[in-house]
């Protein structure tokens, strides 16, 4: 008799928010005759380990910017003892937002970025005036869910310093322009699941304790198709994810520009898309097997 494939599906033990696509995947994998679990990455010992499922993929492991080195210490005790999905070359690369930089050397096009170091001054009025931009995004490079995330503008440089100053004392930092079309348009995250991208959906602005809200889901169009191709093709171990999403933003000349490239733990927004979580169940199932 064949043995029932085991898989964790990765999370942390308080959510910061509900992750909508946790209660069908997990469903749809055990309906697949698999014996699924929620696996939190930060347990105190009570929960299972790694090495008792035949496969761990990361799903909802969105506190992880809180402790990075013990997330990275998770991360490689984990692909030693299972299969780990994404893997992990993909996910340490992944976690430093200064991929992005990789893909720009790569020729996609992402949105411009300014980047401070942790503890490097840098007068934002100056950059403003310099790129000439009106008003600007800052975060932590290594952050999830819009976590200390921020909008200024010229008006209001003095509480941007102060914000900047505040970050750069301890973490690395990333100063975007706020490319107004996504107050129209939104930012568009095209789904990408084994090999194909599936559907998209627009993400209202978000900044930090912000509500997102989400379409339905939508084709993508040709021009979204081939430059989310090209971006995943730039991705180190392309040939080798489950999973992604490539979020975009329209710029000021209508021009597409990635802002983010999540391999580590984003939502699918399945619940928009029921062929795509018959995708995603059927591939998870498929690396189970010996």
């Amino acid at each position: 008799m064949p043995k029932t494939p085991s898989i964790a599906l990765a999370t942390c033990r308080v959510l910061p928010e509900p992750d909508p696509d946790e209660t069908l995947l997990v469903s749809a994998l055990r309906a697949a005759g698999a014996d699924a679990r929620m696996l939190p990455w930060d347990h105190n010992g009570n929960a299972p380990a790694a090495a008792d499922f035949d496969l761990c993929v990361l799903r909802s492991t969105w506190n992880y910017y809180h402790a990075p080195a013990a997330f990275r210490d998770w991360l490689h005790r984990t692909a030693a003892a299972t299969h780990l999905l994404n893997p992990l070359p993909v996910i340490e690369w992944n976690l430093h937002k200064q991929y992005l930089r990789d893909l720009e050397h790569a020729g996609v096009h992402i949105v411009p970025t300014a980047w401070v170091e942790r503890g490097q001054p840098v007068d934002l009025h100056s950059l403003l005036y310099e790129r000439a931009w009106s008003a600007v995004v800052i975060k932590p490079a290594v952050s999830a869910g819009s976590h200390r995330t921020h909008r200024f503008t010229r008006s209001d440089i003095a509480a941007g310093q102060q914000c900047l100053d505040g970050l750069a004392a301890d973490a690395d930092v990333m100063i975007q322009p706020y490319l107004r079309r996504v107050e129209s348009g939104g930012e568009r995250a095209l789904i990408w699941i084994d090999g194909a991208f599936t559907h998209a959906v627009t993400k209202s602005p978000r900044f930090a304790d912000g509500v997102e809200s989400v379409s339905a889901a939508t084709p993508l169009t040709d021009a979204e198709r081939a430059f989310g191709v090209q971006v995943i093709a730039a991705a180190p171990h392309a040939d080798s994810l489950l999973y992604a999403r490539v979020d975009t933003m329209l710029d000021d000349e209508g021009r597409l520009r990635l802002s983010e490239l999540e391999l580590i733990e984003p939502s699918l927004f399945l619940l928009q898309h029921p062929p795509a979580l018959e995708r995603f169940v059927a591939a998870i199932c498929t690396r189970c097997r010996p």
